[in-house]
């Protein structure tokens, strides 16, 4: 079942059971998914790989939201956009753990032949695009720099 269709589950379920907050996270979700496939130049169907992105793209939103509302002491707006990533994040894959990363990054550091943090943009690269979806950016920048500074 594609994330459209789980969505589209998902949200008749929230009706049912009158959970306004599930509702609004879960439609806006097919709002980003129905305008990114009616994109200019894109396919029809929408792959695994850009679900992904448009999940986290919605979280990352929805987390700079609230911590801007946090800063100007708007806790009931904060708590709002704070209760949708909760949504959201279970479309999400399962981030991988502290240990887990530093696995990973450590076999692409050695498929990569990488020696020191010279070769930072060869290794962020491959884990980029190998790690999408199981681990942000920043965490994968912090790990490939505490790694190749050994």
């Amino acid at each position: 079942m594609s994330l459209k269709e789980t969505i589209n589950t998902d949200i008749k379920k929230a009706m049912l059971a009158k959970k306004k907050d599930d509702l609004r996270a879960l439609r806006a979700i097919k709002s980003m998914i129905m305008l990114a496939e009616t994109e200019k130049g894109s396919a029809s169907e929408l792959n695994e790989e850009q679900e992904i992105k448009i999940l986290q793209k919605a979280v990352k939103q929805r987390k700079e939201s609230a911590d801007m509302y946090q800063s100007q002491n708007r806790e009931d707006l904060a708590e709002i956009e704070l209760s949708e990533v909760a949504v959201i994040e279970q479309y999400l894959p399962q981030p991988l753990s502290e240990e887990e990363l530093k696995a990973a990054i450590t076999t692409i550091i050695a498929e990569t032949g990488a020696e020191g943090p010279k070769d930072m943009g060869k290794v962020m690269g491959v884990a980029t695009k190998s790690l999408a979806g199981k681990a942000d950016g920043k965490s994968i920048s912090t790990m490939v720099k505490t790694l190749l500074n050994q």
